[in-house]
């Protein structure tokens, strides 16, 4: 099995683990809000429901991102999950501005004693919701750690919003049991403000991915470390590199001894190259020019 098909059939068996979890919460949760009279906790089950969306949406841009490179894709195809986090973080926004809306439209109506104080069941059902989503969020996490996938590094925070959204849930709950019912609206508020921060997130990411933005200091020292452990460099006098993806290009000029033929010299660069690529799984590219020192 090679490396790309072990990421994607990783990658999607935690997407449908998710999604079926996802699925008995969004109707676990929607059961309880409209028995128990809760809008915050109906606001809670819309975003377990966009998290299965977002899933989906991670299966499939795992799909896309792993197929290898072609004549009109020469260098593959994984900018494209970050398009899939994109997309997840649209939704995501868009849901959290809807359950925000509604919730300040019951806050500015001023009707405070003809909102209904929810029941029991939803106070049980925001402890449920907390505890199963913030197992997904750490089990999510793992694996995009793993894979060293954004997309699903996208999906365990957005399964870490929705944990926040059902804290939110249970103090407004709480707070409405106690006599005052406004709260459950004002905890629908919180949830939206938690959803579209995480959107943002995951948008920013995804698009430093996208515009071929550097890697950080500290992965940039430790390259330059390792191409001056290689015998024969003298210095280097470019280093450029860029994320494609969930990948890394480096593109490198180093100095050697003019005085060298052209294959000792040629020698040097392939010693640079393969002691990147033995050090830095993520580096799928790496290009190396040689100037006379």
């Amino acid at each position: 099995m090679t490396e790309t098909t072990n990421y994607q059939k990783s990658a999607t068996k935690v997407a449908l683990v998710t999604i079926v979890w996802n699925v008995l919460l969004s109707i676990g949760k929607l059961f309880a809000g409209i028995v128990a009279h809760s809008g915050a906790m109906i606001s809670d089950a819309v975003h377990s429901a966009s998290d299965v969306f977002s899933s989906i949406i991670v299966i499939i841009g795992v799909h896309i991102a792993s197929r290898d490179s072609d004549r009109d894709h020469p260098y593959g195809h994984e900018r494209l999950e970050c398009v899939a986090s994109v997309i997840l973080a649209t939704v995501l926004c868009v849901t959290g501005i809807g359950i925000g809306i509604k919730a300040c439209k019951d806050i500015f109506a001023g009707n405070y004693a003809d909102l209904t104080v929810p029941g029991m069941l939803a106070l049980i059902a925001a402890l449920v919701s907390i505890l199963v989503k913030e197992a997904m969020f750490w089990y999510t996490r793992h694996y995009a750690k793993k894979l060293d996938s954004g997309a699903l590094m996208a999906d365990a925070w957005h399964h870490r919003s929705d944990a926040l959204s059902s804290v939110g849930a249970l103090i407004g709950i709480g707070g409405a049991r106690m006599g005052y019912p406004i709260l459950d609206s004002v905890a629908s508020v919180v949830i939206c403000v938690f959803i579209v921060k995480a959107a943002y997130d995951i948008f920013r990411d995804a698009i430093d991915k996208m515009v071929d933005h550097a890697c950080d200091e500290a992965t940039e020292k430790m390259l330059r470390d390792c191409v001056m452990s290689v015998p024969g460099v003298e210095g280097i006098d470019l280093l450029m590199t860029r994320v494609f993806g969930n990948k890394v290009y480096v593109d490198v000029e180093i100095r050697a001894n003019g005085q060298e033929t052209l294959s000792e010299s040629h020698d040097i660069a392939e010693a640079v190259h393969s002691r990147i690529e033995t050090a830095f799984p993520k580096v799928k590219h790496i290009m190396v020019h040689v100037n006379p020192a």
